[in-house]
């Protein structure tokens, strides 16, 4: 390995973990999300410190070429960053759902608030309108 190769070895983690960092710093990611990139970051560090570290890692699980053992747990990484966002996608997808049958609900509510309130009717269509979700979700959890 050349001087030039491990000095970029290691300015490029550096540059991984200053920029994981000040996006944390400035709130643009959150913690939970960060955690495999500084992973990334440290295990690119300490390789590009200590190189025959890779090259015995390599020997140690039988594969041949250094290198493929940095690209496949480069892989592995982005594989769990990958199921780490689907799986607070489906999180949020339902949170999503929820939210918009409650403004539904909602919606429905005030427009026969407001076609009750209109003159020339006399009283307000009580049993047409929908119990508000606050209600319904506090007397489910207290059943």
């Amino acid at each position: 390995m050349t001087t030039a190769t491990y000095v970029f070895g290691i300015v490029s983690a550096l540059l991984v973990l200053v920029v994981v960092f000040e996006l944390l710093r400035r709130r643009r990611v959150r913690e939970r999300h960060a955690l495999w990139w500084l992973f990334a970051g440290v295990l690119a560090l300490v390789v590009a410190v200590f190189p025959q570290l890779l090259t015995a890692t390599a020997q140690l699980v039988g594969i041949r070429v250094p290198t493929n053992l940095s690209f496949f747990v480069s892989v592995v990484i982005l594989f769990l960053v990958s199921v780490q966002h689907s799986a607070e996608l489906t999180v949020l997808e339902d949170k999503t759902r929820t939210l918009a049958e409650h403004v539904a609900l909602q919606d429905q509510r005030l427009s026969l608030l407001e076609l009750a309130s209109e003159p020339g009717t006399t009283a307000a269509p009580t049993a047409d309108l929908p119990e508000p979700a606050h209600r319904v979700d506090r007397e489910a959890r207290s059943a």
